[in-house]
């Protein structure tokens, strides 16, 4: 399927989700449109095991919401925290490769992957506040959950714009890289996690989410659900087999 404001590439286990409008890459109601789309094509896709969320261009990861799409607004407020909640949700790690600047709604974006790797000259921040307005697609939930409540309110109060090094320093972001090692470095890491099995890292994934939004009681029964089932799986039998044999696994996601 082309797309007009996204591209969209699988290069073995991973898929690449590049945002193209550069160079703000600017996020209006068609590109949520086109990737709430297409993260339903990757969810259901078994030969994908690990999603890359990236920018075009070499300047900007996304500036956010596209001001001259205003005449959407009503529609672009929900529909960015739906899909923002998407990626959060997603079955499948989700790699924010930010090659550049993230604010607004860009940042959230990043909020909501699983990870997030920053070229070393980047700056990313909510900046909604330098407008009078208020972080609408989740990062008043997510910052804080990152970085913990005050740092988070003191980054969303003063519309902090932050280097990659303090991103880093205060957990915002997990790995800072150099321009010329960006991507190779992305997808290097984007590799050792398509080698993990797949049937357990969505089990993570799916546990950890719940017991984040539900609490420790409905965390930890999906935990034990998740335990049973993949207990049960080939890749368990291909585990414990490898471990005795003194063998690398190969996990098929069954």
């Amino acid at each position: 399927m082309a797309y007009k404001t996204i591209v969209l590439e699988k290069k073995g286990y991973i898929g690449v989700l590049t945002l193209n409008r550069p160079p703000a890459n600017s996020v209006n109601l068609a590109m949520l449109e086109e990737i709430d789309r297409v993260l339903d094509d990757l969810e259901h896709d078994k030969g994908i095991r690990v999603v890359i969320i990236t920018g075009a261009g070499e300047k900007g990861f996304s500036a956010g919401f596209d001001v001259s799409d205003a005449a959407n607004a009503d529609k672009v407020g929900p529909k960015g925290q739906h899909v923002w909640t998407k990626v959060d949700q997603l079955s499948k790690p989700v790699i924010a490769a930010i090659n550049g600047y993230a604010f607004g709604g860009g940042c959230e974006l990043a909020l909501a992957c699983t990870f997030r790797l920053m070229v070393d000259s980047a700056k990313i921040g909510l900046t909604e506040l330098n407008l009078g307005i208020i972080p609408g697609w989740g990062g008043t939930q997510r910052m804080p959950r990152i970085v913990g409540k005050t740092k988070a309110l003191e980054l969303i109060l003063m519309s902090r714009r932050l280097t990659a090094a303090e991103a880093l320093e205060i957990g915002l972001v997990d790995h800072v890289i150099t321009p010329d090692e960006f991507m190779k470095e992305v997808f290097d890491f984007a590799a050792s996690l398509a080698k993990r099995p797949p049937l357990a890292v969505s089990a993570v994934l799916r546990a950890v989410n719940t017991g984040l939004e539900q609490g420790l009681d409905a965390g930890t029964t999906v935990e034990l659900e998740e335990s049973r089932q993949v207990a049960q799986s080939k890749d368990a039998i291909e585990g414990f087999t490898a471990f005795f044999e003194k063998r690398e696994p190969a996990f098929t996601g069954e």
